[in-house]
């Protein structure tokens, strides 16, 4: 049964889609994983880091993303053609046990979510709006991600940033959470503001049939800058480590070099473009120490 990663920080622009591609990618290529990525950001970075735009828009007008299976969980289709096995793109980036489920622009829409929601509150013996709300965030993806878990090591779900429906819906169903940051003031806020906000999503999920049950796996630092940034970048990075255990925090950082932003050009995670650049070789790392973790936790 796969173990579900989100990549989240509450804070856009600090290496989240990145990681996410990277760890996926490095998961199957060198360590024979096989890996779902999920694109839960309507932005579609996840998506447009592993396919082509070409290759997407083909894939999109026949209705092969998301948006598709947030439509029929939202609003149920008997009629439905297509399942979540046809939405996956396989062999991404031609590599083995790598696998995607495309994002999209549209994702849903939100009054017909509310409308659907406040229908099911009325309907219930003694309404409660906050409740079916929970249920509903608590189980759409863990729902429609249920029946491929088999197939997978890993499911990562690459998360909007900021805390909408998808997002905590993404956290709801995961097993651990990946924690992106730069070392930068605005980013570690926005670490704080993460860590709060699942303390009250558990706490809104307790007495749900089924509580929340996520844990940290860890801080990971994306890098960029040397002389006097990296100086200021240890300084901040000491202050993180005060709000968190050692555990808690990846020993391997990420340098954000120019061969890591030139592998967006080609629509490729670094590690396969340009394998052995000083990044692609800091992301198998990260990656070893990543199966660390998670055989830590059992």
């Amino acid at each position: 049964m796969a173990k579900i990663i989100s990549t989240v920080n509450m804070k856009g622009g600090v290496g989240k889609t990145t990681l996410t591609v990277n760890l996926a990618t490095c998961l199957a290529k060198y360590f024979q994983k096989r890996v779902l990525v999920l694109d839960l950001d309507s932005q579609i970075s996840a998506t447009l880091s592993l396919m082509a735009p070409h290759d997407f828009a083909a894939i999109r007008k026949k209705g092969k993303t998301l948006s598709y299976l947030l439509a029929n969980a939202i609003q149920p289709n008997p009629y439905s053609k297509l399942d979540i096995f046809d939405i996956i793109c396989p062999e991404i980036c031609q590599i083995e046990g790598l696998e995607l489920i495309p994002g999209d622009i549209e994702l849903y829409d939100e009054y017909l979510v509310s409308e659907k929601l406040h229908q099911a509150a009325i309907a219930t013996e003694n309404p409660n709006f906050e409740t079916v709300w929970n249920k509903f965030e608590g189980t759409l993806i863990k729902e429609m991600l249920a029946p491929v878990l088999e197939e997978y090591d890993f499911v990562i779900l690459d998360c909007a940033p900021g805390y909408n429906l998808l997002t905590r819906s993404g956290i709801a169903a995961s097993d651990f959470y990946l924690l992106p940051a730069r070392p930068e003031p605005l980013s570690v806020v926005g670490m704080q503001l993460l860590e709060r906000r699942i303390e009250k999503l558990k706490e809104s999920h307790k007495a749900s049939d089924d509580p929340l049950n996520i844990n940290l796996i860890g801080v990971v630092f994306i890098l960029s800058g040397g002389g006097l940034m990296s100086r200021y970048y240890n300084q901040v990075m000491r202050r993180v480590q005060t709000d968190f255990t050692p555990g808690q925090l990846f020993q391997q950082s990420i340098p954000m070099d120019v061969n890591v932003a030139k592998a967006v050009d080609s629509f490729m995670p670094v590690v396969t473009s340009m394998p052995n650049t000083a990044g692609s070789k800091a992301f198998i790392k990260l990656t070893q120490e990543f199966l660390q973790k998670v055989e830590a936790f059992g």
